[in-house]
This record gives C-alpha cells, sequence and structure tokens, in this order.
C-alpha cells in the first residue's frame, strides 16, 4: 500500500525539523535527507497526477462541454 500525500507531506516536514536543529550525526543527516528526496519525489508525482486530473467543465458557445486545463494562476 502506497504512502498517502497527506501522510508523505507530514513525514517530509519532521524531516525538515530534524535536519534544521541540527542535531543529527552525518550518516543520520545523509539517511533523513535520502528519505526526503524520496518523499519530495512521491509528492511531486502526486501533485503532477493530480493537476492533470483537476479539470473544469465549462460550456462553449456552441452548447458542447469541453474540458479546459485549470490555469496554474488560480492556484496561489
Amino acid at each position: 500500500m502506497e504512502m498517502k500525500f497527506e501522510e508523505a507531506l507530514e513525514k517530509l516536514e519532521k524531516i525538515k525539523d530534524a535536519l534544521e536543529k541540527g542535531d543529527l550525526s552525518l550518516e543520520e543527516s545523509l539517511k533523513k535527507f535520502e528519505e526526503g528526496i524520496k518523499l519530495s519525489q512521491l509528492c511531486s508525482k502526486r501533485l503532477e497526477a493530480a493537476k492533470k486530473k483537476v479539470q473544469m467543465l465549462t460550456k462553449s458557445s456552441a452548447g458542447k462541454l469541453e474540458l479546459k486545463e485549470l490555469e496554474e494562476d488560480a492556484q496561489e
């Protein structure tokens, strides 16, 4: 079973906090960094998949339905 986006993001936050504290050994820091990279890639992949799914149905002037991609500016 794959990790949910929210779980991966939460875990990534914890790793970031641990690395920022600076209390870890070099070896532990490298392991956390590597895990963080994998989680970051997972989150990025999930966001890209969600972005592809997020579409708006709009009615064209001809009365037929068409798919229109959600503009990135609208997310900010």
